[in-house]
């Protein structure tokens, strides 16, 4: 989900409930706080070489003890206001940053509209080889004794 498509919602429907769901079928507990909006940047190279950046909008969510506490849209819209200009762009794809029970950043990838909530779903980050044409043998073809993947052949 975009940094759009979140603010869209969020304006939509300003007197909802916020609520995420957790890729386990759990829920942030609902008296969570959005205690900081910020602008995630990452650059770094590839085990092929090869550099990349990418870039996020990244809510940090933290529970407190105040479980009276709710979070409405046109608050977290508040919040959002005093990032003005943090962000770079609007496309950024949005995650939240909770402790489950170690810290986790989870993309938002929905969000359903129910009875006066807002429910953002979250799935986990998986890691993922960005060069496996260099450093990962093509198992299609018969093997070739010595072409394994050994120390100082160049493969990661």
């Amino acid at each position: 989900m975009t940094t759009t498509e979140f603010l869209d919602l969020l304006r939509t429907h300003p007197d909802h409930g916020i609520g995420f769901a957790l890729p386990d079928g759990s829920t942030v507990p609902a008296h969570f706080h959005v205690t900081e909006v910020g602008h995630l940047a990452k650059s770094f190279i590839d085990c092929g070489g090869t550099r990349h950046t990418t870039a996020s909008c990244l809510l940090q969510v933290w529970v407190a003890d105040d479980t009276d506490h709710r979070l409405t849209a046109s608050k977290l819209l508040a919040i959002f206001g005093r990032a003005d200009g943090l962000l770079p762009d609007t496309e950024l794809p949005v995650e939240i940053e909770f402790e489950a029970p170690v810290l986790t950043q989870l993309p938002l990838t929905g969000c359903e509209v129910d009875a006066g909530l807002l429910r953002f779903h979250t799935e986990l980050k998986r890691t993922d080889c960005l060069a496996k044409d260099l450093c990962l043998p093509d198992f299609s073809l018969p093997a070739i004794p010595g072409q394994a993947c050994t120390p100082g052949s160049g493969c990661c």
